[in-house]
């Protein structure tokens, strides 16, 4: 295999896992969001192959150029489609087996309620308590993506954290 390859493959196994879920939370399907999540390395994988070819600059940051690819797709998703978005956390395991049914019971309704409040949250608040708070990314890191300065960053995820809370109120 050759060293761009290489390189490449190690990309996909550092953030297949985070895109997938990424795009999950965004169409709700598991198919759709398995589509999806192939072409965006698809795609990835070609732009990545036709620089290292052509001898352009690299991709700087991968992760960003990834997740870039991937709201692109799913935006042209929900334009192909006329849908709404949603987001769901159906695949997040909370329950721990020491509970008794009742607390399963209420853990359940807790994650379905944070999941109607996210639900109503703009796309980049979404995107933002998902990157940090699922993904585990830093501020730094997703500063870098959005191309914009950390306070920018620290201040959007405060104002999506207030309407969450907001939203949580509410129902």
């Amino acid at each position: 295999m050759n060293n761009h390859r290489k390189i490449f493959t190690q990309i996909y196994d550092d953030y297949v896992d985070k895109i997938y879920r990424f795009i999950f939370f965004k169409v709700n399907s598991e198919e759709i969001a398995q589509d999806l999540c192939s072409e965006t390395f698809l795609r990835g994988w070609q732009s990545f192959k036709a620089k290292k070819e052509n001898n352009k600059q690299e991709i700087e940051n991968p992760q960003a150029f990834l997740y870039q690819i991937a709201r692109n797709l799913v935006i042209d998703h929900y334009r192909e489609k006329g849908r709404t978005q949603t987001v769901s956390a159906d695949y997040v395991s909370i329950t721990d087996p020491g509970q008794d049914l009742e607390e399963q019971a209420l853990s359940r309704s807790d994650l379905d309620t944070i999941k109607l409040a996210l639900t109503d949250l703009k796309d980049n608040y979404q995107e933002l308590v998902v990157w940090h708070y699922i993904d585990d990314l830093s501020i730094s890191e997703i500063a870098k993506m959005l191309k914009k300065p950390e306070g920018t960053v620290r201040v959007m995820l405060h104002r999506a954290l207030k309407s969450l809370r907001n939203n949580l109120k509410e129902t």
